[in-house]
């Protein structure tokens, strides 16, 4: 199959969701796509949205803005032989004393003094690992050279309630504004990706300009939006959940009391999952819609939207199911610490800290089996084909 030959290629925009562990799956899709490109284009999606774990490949992605392949590559390396300490503390001495200094923060009301981190987990080696393999400048030199038009970055701030998303594009991307979110132009960096990570009491909040920023997920309401924003006419959606699936939901009669691991577990759910869907679903009434009016009738009532097609990849498996399968491989002091999570109650949140290799290689394996079955939808969706072909 050759890319369209003659025509205008679609503007893309690549959105990459939050999930924790969960975002192997993300590589796993990427890599199929990665396969799939044709040999003269050297950057499928000109606009790249991470959110949370997402964030971090979407870094990756954009630093290797000129060489998709390449970056890839970068990416499958690492979540292919991570390990849970590549990512946050789990040596017996770091985990006992961040867990014992949040016990203590808890039972003071929170706090531990105004520069006091306090987290369950200290995801320093998260931060060492960003700082010193990921080269950020390299973003402007993609986007110099017209491979990459914009990246953007989303995190929480934890004092004005705002979703912000921190963006670096070209000239002429302009800023926004809308009912709490906003996008503010500036050079990512290490910081807005460990910012839009840190998961909500699991790991520390990061200080940019003015505040302390969280996990970009939570209060993120319209997760589509920052691509759209930076010009995609398109995109292409990685979830890590069954988002738009169709999947009967189980009701199990139960007498337990719910373990906090169960409740931490559709915590996260709740802030990686459900704006998601809730926003693919405004997106498809919003394309229902106008296709029913005619474009005369849209300029007439001063209407400038237009139909967003899109495609969303997203696992075709239960990743909390799969993770119950490698629970053996988190190191000891972690296992101690999550004990009440290590079973199938409490296997929501076990999926979204399992950073260890043979989880990951599960659902990268996953992703790219889920993206190669569909392999001519998504050519002609990427414009590397015409249909029929």
């Amino acid at each position: 199959m050759n890319s369209v030959v003659g025509a205008a290629r679609p503007k893309v925009g690549l959105v990459l969701t939050g999930g924790g562990a969960r975002a192997a799956y993300q590589v796993g899709v990427l890599r199929a796509i990665s396969e799939l490109l044709p040999k003269d284009i050297r950057n499928p999606f000109p606009i790249i949205s991470g959110t949370s774990a997402g964030a971090v490949n979407a870094a990756v992605l954009a630093a290797n803005g000129s060489d998709f392949r390449r970056g890839v590559r970068q990416l499958m390396t690492v979540w292919k032989n991570f390990h849970a300490h590549h990512v946050y503390r789990t040596d017996p001495a770091g985990v006992f004393l961040n867990t014992s200094r949040f016990a203590l923060a808890t039972l003071l009301g929170g706090g531990l003094g105004k520069r006091t981190h306090v987290s369950l987990l200290d995801n320093a080696p998260l931060a060492e690992l960003l700082r010193t393999r990921l080269d950020f400048s390299t973003i402007q030199t993609a986007i110099d050279s017209g491979d990459l038009t914009a990246v953007s970055v989303t995190c929480s701030g934890y004092t004005s309630g705002q979703s912000v998303t921190f963006f670096q594009g070209v000239p002429g991307v302009e800023s926004w504004q809308r009912a709490r979110r906003i996008g503010i132009a500036m050079p990512i960096g290490p910081d807005h990706v460990l910012a839009s990570s840190a998961l909500p009491f699991i790991f520390p909040a990061v200080h940019i300009n003015r505040e302390y920023f969280g996990d970009g997920s939570m209060r993120q309401i319209a997760p589509l939006s920052p691509a759209l924003h930076l010009g995609a006419d398109r995109l292409f959606i990685i979830g890590v959940g069954r988002q738009l699936q169709e999947h009967p939901f189980e009701r199990v009669k139960t007498d337990g009391y719910p373990s906090l691991a169960q409740i931490a577990g559709h915590c996260l759910n709740s802030i990686f999952l459900d704006a998601l869907e809730v926003d693919l679903e405004r997106l498809q009434r919003i394309n229902r819609t106008l296709s029913k009016m005619p474009p005369d009738a849209r300029a007439e009532n001063s209407l400038p939207m237009h139909q967003v097609d899109f495609r969303l990849v997203s696992p075709s498996e239960e990743l909390e199911r799969i993770a119950m399968s490698y629970v053996h491989e988190l190191p000891r002091s972690i296992r101690m610490l999550l004990h009440g999570a290590l079973t199938r109650r409490g296997s929501n949140l076990v999926s979204y800290l399992l950073f260890e290799k043979a989880y990951c290689r599960a659902l990268m394996q996953l992703g790219y089996d889920d993206t190669m079955l569909r392999t001519d939808d998504l050519m002609e969706f990427l414009g590397w084909c015409g249909p029929g072909e």
